[in-house]
C-alpha cells in the first residue's frame, strides 16, 4: 500500500494530471505487484517558482513539466526492484509526454506500525488489514 505524492507545475489540465496519476499508478502496480484499488496519490500543483529541481551535477536540464514523486511504502523492496520502479515510472509518465530528465522519484520506507486508514487505528497492527507480502 504505497502513498504516493506527485509534485507539478501549475500549468496542467484536469486531464494531463490524471493522465500523471494514472501512470504512476500503473508503474506501481505491475512492478511492486499491488491491488489495482489499493490507490492514494496526491497530486500538488505549485507556482512554477515554487517547484525547484536542479540536475544534481548530472549535466540535463528539466523542463518546466518536471514531476517529482515520492513513493511512501513498507520496507523490504529489493534495490533491483527498486530500480526496476524508477525505470517504469519513467516509461510510463513518457507515454503521457513526460520526458525522462524531467522524471524525479524518491522512495521513503517505513513498516506496518506507521500506518493509519482512518478512525486512529494501526490496522496493519490490530489485524484490521493483513500486512501485505512483498512480491520483490
Amino acid at each position: 500500500m504505497p502513498l504516493i505524492r506527485i509534485d507539478v507545475v501549475d500549468h496542467h489540465s484536469p486531464e494531463q494530471l490524471r493522465g500523471i496519476a494514472d501512470a504512476v499508478h500503473r508503474a506501481v502496480v505491475e512492478v511492486l505487484g499491488i491491488p489495482e484499488r489499493d490507490r492514494f496519490q496526491i497530486i500538488t500543483t505549485h507556482p512554477a517558482e515554487q517547484l525547484i529541481a536542479l540536475d544534481a551535477g548530472l549535466g540535463f536540464s528539466r523542463s518546466p513539466n518536471v514531476v517529482m514523486i515520492q513513493v511512501f511504502t513498507q520496507g523490504g523492496r529489493s534495490i533491483e526492484t527498486k530500480q526496476q520502479l524508477f525505470g517504469h515510472i519513467a516509461e510510463q509518465l513518457a507515454t503521457v509526454g513526460v520526458e525522462g530528465p524531467d522524471v524525479f522519484v524518491g522512495i521513503v520506507e517505513n513498516g506496518p506500525q506507521d500506518w493509519s486508514f482512518g478512525y486512529g487505528k494501526a490496522q496493519y497492527l490490530t489485524g484490521e488489514l493483513a500486512v501485505p507480502t512483498r512480491i520483490a
